[in-house]
């Protein structure tokens, strides 16, 4: 990874994962190919080079924690003791990674098929603009709950969208947010420490900081990821199926 600055990065990983049919696991620790969906995660962050790896944990915190450290000795773990949205769930890392200015890669640990190589273009677009924050899109036939990518009339990013927040028409649209970025770590905190929880859910979303951001004048870019299953989260047991499908055919391809 070449870069001017160094690249951290932190996956989330607090959720309890209701629908999974298993209140006694926590999500991230569910099975892919006999591996916790996190383990999945965790190498992709290994295989980056990241200088320092924050997990965010919360629900089943000791168990989720005692799988991090095993499968990556020198990552750290942060708790997240309420869970109060995604926004809040990063800032609970500031301690950890603004100690010196550097990018910071968020990644989700119930996304276990992004690639690595996806995540270096990532990076890459993002280290070849001037933009504070990249985020990962993907374009998808069915963007039902979903955050959705609003563009201004130029086709720059105006702002993200949650379902439950979405105008109807604002629900037609087929790009949506993966759930990934890149951010430059000082005006990610600058930012979450002014999101706000007066939405429908009640919660502090970390994609208020993209409409922050472009208040403050920063450059927010995208990139667009061509397959939309790298980025498909772990919601349900049919979800997992479908993953561990593809994860099947990706292994037999090799």
């Amino acid at each position: 990874m070449s870069t001017s600055l160094p690249t951290a990065v932190t996956i989330l990983a607090a959720g309890k994962g209701k629908r999974m049919g298993n209140p006694d696991l926590a999500k991230v620790l569910v099975p892919l190919a006999e591996q916790p969906l996190i383990n999945h995660v965790l190498d992709r962050a290994v295989e980056l080079g990241a200088e320092r790896i924050v997990v965010i944990v919360g629900h089943r915190a000791e168990d989720v924690q005692n799988v991090v450290r095993e499968h990556v000795h020198d990552a750290r773990t942060v708790l997240q003791a309420e869970q109060l949205g995604t926004g809040h769930a990063v800032l609970m890392t500031e301690h950890e990674l603004s100690d010196r200015e550097r990018d910071i890669l968020i990644l989700s640990g119930d996304v276990p098929l992004i690639t690595t190589d996806t995540l270096l273009s990532l990076l890459h677009h993002h280290h070849n603009t001037t933009a504070v924050a990249t985020i990962l899109t993907t374009v998808v036939d069915n963007p039902t709950g979903y955050g959705r990518i609003v563009r201004s009339a130029d086709g720059a990013i105006a702002r993200i969208v949650e379902q439950k927040d979405a105008t109807e028409d604002e629900r037609t649209i087929r790009e949506i947010n993966s759930g990934v970025y890149v951010v430059r770590s000082s005006a990610l905190f600058s930012a979450l420490h002014r999101v706000r929880n007066d939405n429908t859910q009640g919660e502090f979303y970390l994609t208020d900081i993209v409409d922050i951001l472009l208040k403050d004048g920063a450059e927010v870019a995208t990139y667009v990821c061509d397959d939309p299953a790298e980025v498909h989260g772990i919601n349900t047991p049919d979800d997992l199926r479908a993953a561990e499908l593809l994860y099947t055919q990706r292994q037999e391809s090799l």
